[in-house]
């Protein structure tokens, strides 16, 4: 038996918000290692820090992974610490600062270009190959998924797990409300129709019962609508693709429902915070991503919460794309072989499957989604059918978000709930936001 005290926590340290304007002056992308791939010794003793965000219930996972990933590399030593998904970055802006980021951490694809273009993210791409030879193992991974942590024709990022934009409603709510659920071809009219006949019925309830939040306000949700209209999001330099008008455009796609009162008050929302409208079952529907049903099956206390695609475009088709859960290592690590070795574990380990099943997502390789435990009528076997049932309609590959994508999408989020207060109108929203974002990519 192993010792448990063999792997250490590390705490998270808090970092000033200036410590973030340090990150493009750290270091330059020419200061990352050369490409060249070293080979893991299996004598050599070596630590590695590993990071992720979550809560308790991924850390046991996590936790779990590990221990049997020191099992299998009894050389390698995880030190290991995870906080929540803002604290997280927070303190991964200190460390690049210092060019000390851990040496293998969970990642997001909006944070991608920030890092990589900076020389934090240590470029995988010489590990990467088909077969046991490989480092790391890329043959049953989609092209696209490769690709998705690709920046320039470096690979920065490996994915673990595919996430889905869908549309989540609650069977409950929608049944007190004397309704039934959009169909699956519904539009974004549709959707606005039906919300409003939703907050209508349920003005007399108490609580007031709703048909939605406002969707406008929610970033991913605007971007998916310009795939959907045939605007790319971002270019490839990265500089933002879409126009003040495309944005105004989208905005104003709610101004019907804010004037009536229709969508979720946000006054409302912020007095259950962290909780929302959909998890204490006063709304009927969300868009989120996927892999939240487990989330939202659980705050909501209802094990029948259902999913719907993405609301179809103009042409009547939905384009979705995957969004991956992705997996990175630090460009100044001393081992990056040990790191290549862990990062090809999370990718192809099938028992990291079964521990993690659709808590990140749906597995990115068949032999970890072959080794989920997938009980009828769960959780993991719903998420996994969604994808499943919807391939077809995701044809589009996922934006890649220009670099301090996090900053935009968080001004974004604070302009809809000034929209949705009326403090502010569309015309100003667009501005200051456009204002904010040239700034930032300048």
């Amino acid at each position: 038996m192993r010792i448990p005290s063999r792997r250490r926590r590390l705490a998270a340290v808090a970092a000033p918000a200036a410590v973030v304007a340090l990150l493009a002056s750290s270091c330059s992308a020419d200061d990352a290692p050369s490409g060249v791939a070293e080979t893991l010794d299996p004598d050599e003793k070596v630590t590695l820090t590993v990071a992720w965000w979550g809560d308790d219930d991924r850390a046991a996972r996590y936790e779990e992974a590990l221990d049997l990933f020191e099992e299998q590399h009894p050389n390698i030593t995880i030190q290991s610490s995870f906080v929540t998904f803002d604290d997280y970055w927070t303190a991964r802006a200190t460390e690049a600062a210092g060019s000390s980021l851990p040496d293998v951490m969970q990642f997001d694809s909006s944070f991608l270009r920030e890092y990589a273009g900076t020389g934090q993210l240590l470029d995988v791409t010489p590990y990467l190959g088909e077969g046991d030879d490989a480092a790391i193992d890329t043959s049953e991974l989609a092209p696209e998924l490769v690709d998705s942590g690709a920046i320039d024709d470096a690979v920065y990022a490996v994915p673990t797990a595919t996430n889905t934009w869908a549309t989540f409603y609650n069977p409950s709510v929608v049944d007190e409300l004397g309704m039934e659920p959009p169909s699956e071809d519904f539009t974004w009219d549709d959707l606005a129709a039906w919300t409003a006949e939703a907050s209508k019925a349920g003005a007399g309830k108490d609580p007031a019962l709703y048909g939605a939040n406002d969707y406008t306000g929610v970033f991913w949700a605007f971007l998916q609508h310009l795939v959907q209209e045939g605007v790319t999001p971002f270019t490839d330099d990265g500089a933002l693709g879409f126009t003040r008008d495309d944005m105004a455009g989208w905005l104003r796609s709610g101004d019907d429902l804010r004037e009536a009162g229709a969508f979720f008050p946000v006054k409302r929302a912020q007095q259950l915070a962290p909780e929302g409208g959909f998890t204490v079952n006063e709304q009927a529907l969300e868009m989120s991503w996927d892999n939240f049903l487990a989330g939202y099956a659980a705050g909501s206390g209802q094990d029948d919460i259902a999913m719907l695609p993405s609301p179809s475009g103009s042409d009547g088709e939905k384009h979705m794309f995957a969004r991956t859960f992705q997996m990175a290592g630090s460009a100044h690590t001393e081992h990056p072989a040990a790191v290549a070795a862990l990062l090809d574990f999370f990718v192809n380990e099938p028992e990291v499957g079964r521990i993690f099943g659709t808590s990140k997502g749906v597995p990115a390789t068949q032999a970890q989604r072959d080794a989920m435990e997938l009980e009828p009528g769960s959780v993991d076997e719903r998420v996994v059918q969604y994808e499943e049932e919807h391939a077809d309609d995701i044809t589009e590959p996922a934006p890649i978000p220009v670099e301090g994508f996090g900053a935009l999408e968080a001004e974004f989020k604070r302009l809809g709930e000034e929209l949705a207060y009326g403090n502010i109108t569309v015309d100003e929203f667009v501005e200051q936001w456009f204002s904010m974002a040239e700034s930032q990519l300048a």
